[in-house]
């Protein structure tokens, strides 16, 4: 099953689900589900704006009719590129963990469609933009340092997305720990497996198939991201996955997948944390050690993982954890230092922006 080409649009995966897809599985381009039992339906994240979400619900109806009368969406996250589609689905009941809920209010599209203004205009300074952002940072304005850092690499990363409009619907229900749905004669099993990549992350299992819709706890053949952690969290997550009759994943990101690739995240967890306490043991700070540890990623199991740059922000996520440390991370600032050690890596010449294995194109 995991062999189903990795192209925009639905893909028939059991009876009665599909996997939405959305290449090259970077940045905001998200994956999503549908699952209909005769004229009940469930769809699981919606997109990042309402044109993508639109898009994929033109597509799902073609496919399956009772898609038109959503009974139920689930939310996985609060990343927007999961979820700032809401408001084309109002007629449903929208579901989530409540940790999820309460972070999906603090960002708003309104102030993403601002960012992206201002990128815009700071990313036409060039290497102009990028010197000011040094000097920014010399004279202790590291917010503005970081955003003039951050401007290309945010333009080149959600370019392609409008977020100008979008008005934030949040869920109708939410719950804590596990719940369980029925879509007709089916049973669906939602799992708050949170916080790892988010405070409120939300698995959704469909045991009669043995799907599994893993939301941005996997990546595929990409790097995760620790945006909150903590790291053993996210583990136990991976085991708890590997514990279930799980035969096909959706990801959040990337092409259909297997268990397999929860063993390489897990495995790709422990590394990490093995070597971020190595070097904050050796006093090293976090963008130090995110440039060794970048060093280390070009070699063995998880060389050529797309968007290497985010080891940045696991490493800050492991430093955390470690000293038992509030999360309390300035987004703009966890994207300047991304595009700090992304363009340090690419100036290398070890990767270009978006580089996938050449399968995974």
């Amino acid at each position: 099953m995991t062999d189903i080409p990795f192209t925009r649009g639905p893909h028939r995966i059991a009876p009665g689900i599909y996997a939405y897809l959305q290449p090259r599985g970077s940045w905001g381009q998200s994956n999503a589900g549908l699952i209909v039992d005769g004229e009940r339906s469930l769809l699981i994240d919606t997109l990042f704006d309402r044109q993508h979400t639109a898009a994929m619900l033109a597509a799902l109806r073609e496919v399956e009719p009772a898609t038109a009368n959503l009974d139920w969406v689930i939310n996985t996250h609060a990343n927007g590129d999961h979820c700032w589609g809401n408001d084309l689905v109002r007629g449903a009941r929208i579901l989530t963990s409540r940790a999820c809920a309460e972070e999906m209010r603090e960002l708003p599209p309104h102030r993403l469609a601002l960012l992206m203004r201002v990128a815009r205009v700071l990313a036409a300074l060039g290497p102009v933009g990028r010197g000011l952002g040094t000097l920014c940072d010399a004279l202790g304005l590291a917010r503005a340092g970081a955003l003039l850092a951050a401007s290309s690499y945010v333009v080149r990363a959600f370019g392609e997305f409008d977020f100008r409009g979008i008005e934030l619907v949040l869920p109708t229900d939410t719950f804590s720990g596990d719940r369980e749905l029925s879509i007709g004669s089916r049973r669906v099993e939602l799992w708050e497996v949170g916080p790892a990549h988010t405070r409120g992350d939300v698995v959704v299992f469909v045991p009669d198939a043995r799907v599994l819709f893993a939301g941005d706890l996997l990546f595929a053949n990409a790097h995760p991201l620790l945006w909150e952690g903590p790291v053993s969290r996210w583990r136990a997550a991976c085991e708890r996955i590997l514990d279930a009759d799980v035969e096909v994943i959706v990801p959040g990101h990337g092409r259909l997948c297997d268990r397999a690739a929860v063993v390489s995240l897990r495995d790709y967890l422990d590394w990490l944390w093995t070597a971020a306490q190595r070097r904050f043991d050796a006093g090293l700070g976090v963008m130090a050690a995110a440039r060794e540890l970048a060093t280390e990623l070009e070699v063995g199991p998880f060389a050529g993982w797309a968007e290497p740059e985010r080891v940045v922000v696991n490493v800050a996520a492991c430093y955390r954890e470690r000293t038992g440390t509030p999360h309390g991370d300035d987004t703009i600032a966890q994207f300047g230092a991304m595009a700090r050690l992304r363009r340090e890596i690419t100036a290398a010449g070890r990767i270009t922006f978006g580089s996938r294995r050449t399968q995974d194109l």
